[in-house]
């Protein structure tokens, strides 16, 4: 096989000249490599989409979340949290609280009001992560502070209700605990049940989320909820579960519901969100479509360059043939070039790849809608095992049709080839 290698290398790399190999070989090096180029590309950035925007989902609302079935508060029991941190798989279990409210600022054209969610949060050290890191502006809750009931509001809210930091609102509940208003309400009934706080808002967060998020959701220390709206009272909306393993979620969610009893219900993020996991999947279907149409591309463009440098070496291959190297070895020089070929183009592929990625993540040239998009810049998972994957791929893939051209040079009957 030496022999079949060191005249496949001199086929394909003969030089023209005192510094260029064969042009066509080149041109074949380059779109292999463009296109395993895109294969990667297309795999790191849709995955990394997927991920960034499942990260965020998971960091504002956890993986799974376990609550009383009609929605109602219950009461909170000292070994709740242990007995859901036993559970398999299960990393850590946060209690919360939840009231619909209205918000009311002042601004200089007047008032201002928008829907909002009150969530109570724990604001201990090793809590809630992922939002101490999408704080923009002022400062994380302390839950020790006494006063006036300190509020984080996301991005989105604070531009609509014109508000900033150190700036004071209006919330508006029903007195009762569900906070809802209802149209059936009387003026005088409305009037009674209505509940009044003031709240300062000590931050602001920006995860990119919007539509029930950054222009919903306002966040408070979990105790002072409680004192503000309960007097006091241990009472909770759910616990939010973080498990280590995403396969787990919905073992995990059966397990807390079965641990909880009937009364309980628990909701997966794929099931609350199933509407934007439904984009993220539309989104990967695009992916075969690209991997196919790359496929096809790095078909003919590996046949078409071997025949061309079959036709243009035929008179060699015929001289070869007629010195006696059989059509076996005439067709595994060809291979050989496939081979030599397809190294060298997804080598550059592959470094092609990597330094594009590599550039985006550190400069960030390329930026999208961040309200269509829920981010801003495109997200790249650096993944050894996509390179690995596609480089197997798109090398079995041109060694296979690479057989074709070698076939029809190892049929070439010698007193025609070296009439050409």
């Amino acid at each position: 096989m030496k022999q079949e290698f060191y005249i496949a290398r001199r086929f394909a790399f003969k030089h023209r000249s005192a510094t260029r190999p064969t042009f066509i070989v080149v041109i074949a090096i380059v779109g292999i490599a463009v296109g395993t180029a895109a294969l990667i590309l297309t795999l790191s950035i849709v995955n990394g989409f997927s991920a960034a925007i499942e990260g965020k989902l998971t960091g504002f609302h956890s993986h799974v979340q376990l609550r009383k079935s009609d929605g109602s508060l219950f009461n909170a029991y000292r070994g709740d949290i242990d007995r859901l941190e036993a559970l398999e798989h299960v990393e850590t279990a946060e209690p919360f609280i939840e009231y619909p409210l209205l918000l009311r600022s002042a601004t200089t054209g007047g008032y201002t009001t928008m829907p909002g969610l009150l969530k109570g949060i724990r604001t201990d050290p090793g809590s809630e992560a992922f939002l101490r890191q999408h704080l923009v502006e002022g400062e994380w809750l302390d839950a020790h502070d006494s006063g006036d009931l300190r509020i984080l509001v996301g991005r989105s809210l604070a531009t609509s209700l014109g508000i900033g930091v150190g700036n004071r609102l209006l919330l508006l509940s029903r007195i009762g605990g569900d906070g809802m208003f209802r149209h059936s309400d009387d003026i005088l009934d409305l009037l009674s049940g209505l509940d009044l706080k003031i709240a300062t808002v000590q931050g602001i967060f920006q995860t990119g989320l919007t539509e029930g998020f950054d222009d919903y959701m306002v966040l408070a220390p979990l105790s002072a909820v409680q004192h503000k709206y309960l007097s006091g009272e241990d009472r909770l909306s759910g616990y939010e579960l973080r498990v280590d393993t995403r396969a787990c979620i919905d073992k995990v969610a059966d397990d807390a519901a079965r641990l909880f009893g009937q009364q309980f219900h628990t909701y997966t993020v794929y099931e609350r969100f199933s509407n934007l996991f439904e984009w993220l999947r539309l989104q990967e279907n695009i992916t075969p479509v690209l991997i196919i149409t790359i496929t096809v591309v790095a078909v003919f463009n590996i046949i078409s360059t071997l025949l061309v440098l079959f036709i243009e070496k035929t008179r060699e291959v015929g001289m070869l043939m007629a010195l006696g190297l059989k059509p076996g070895s005439i067709r595994g020089i060809f291979l050989s070039q496939g081979m030599f070929i397809a190294f060298f183009g997804i080598l550059a592929g592959n470094l092609l790849a990597l330094f594009l990625s590599l550039l985006e993540l550190r400069y960030h040239f390329i930026t999208l809608p961040e309200q269509s998009y829920f981010i801003q810049h495109v997200p790249i998972m650096l993944e050894p095992h996509y390179y690995m994957q596609v480089s197997l791929f798109v090398a079995v893939l041109t060694l296979g049709f690479a057989f074709v051209p070698a076939r029809v040079a190892s049929r070439l009957k010698p007193g025609r080839a070296l009439l050409v």
